[in-house]
């Protein structure tokens, strides 16, 4: 059950109706992740346009960000996260088994950039919040950020690092919130790893 009410269409503040308006009409009905934000009237409002942008066309492929988003969602235990995103994966091309290797943390088979990218979700969701900033800054490897910086232009490294921040924040929200399902479970090798 979730820790707050899933608001209906109905039940969102004025300000919110565009946004749900949108989402309805994208997705067919009211996702559980947007009932729960509609509590705080105005905030789908905001979150709706810049996750629609932060997941749309932009400086990285939308195939890499899917890959970042669903390991993020692994290392965070969030099964309602790794639903959309493998969901979302898998229509933009995504085979089962690369869902399986980004689950399980094998990255030989991708290319080297999104090993990198997926490396650095890695350093992000685990190791950052364990490093204290007097033992390291940034909180991940020296290594990585060479790396990524190497490989990334900063277009894509602002992207790619606030795609991961957010999918870090929202597999948190969804999995505290505890939501049902509302898209197709992930797929048997991901949903094992959670």
């Amino acid at each position: 059950m979730s820790l707050v009410p899933i608001l209906t269409s109905d039940q969102f503040s004025s300000a919110d109706q565009p946004a749900v308006a949108q989402g309805v009409k994208a997705y067919g009905e009211v996702l559980n992740t947007w009932g729960a934000i509609g509590n705080s009237p105005g905030l789908l409002a905001t979150y709706l346009p810049f996750l629609g942008r932060l997941n749309g066309p932009g400086a990285l492929d939308g195939r890499l960000k899917d890959l970042v988003a669903v390991r993020v969602a692994v290392l965070n235990h969030c099964r309602y996260t790794a639903s959309h995103r493998c969901t979302s994966a898998m229509a933009k091309g995504v085979e089962v088994d690369e869902l399986a290797a980004v689950a399980t943390g094998a990255l030989a088979g991708f290319t080297e950039q999104e090993q990198l990218a997926l490396r650095l979700a890695e350093e992000m969701t685990v190791a950052l919040p364990a490093v204290p900033a007097d033992k390291g800054l940034t909180g991940v490897s020296a290594s990585v950020r060479d790396d990524v910086q190497r490989v990334f232009d900063a277009a894509q490294l602002t992207e790619l690092v606030m795609c991961i921040s957010m999918w870090n924040a929202l597999s948190r929200f969804h999995r505290v919130m505890a939501f049902e399902l509302d898209m197709p479970a992930p797929p048997a090798p991901v949903d094992a790893q959670l």
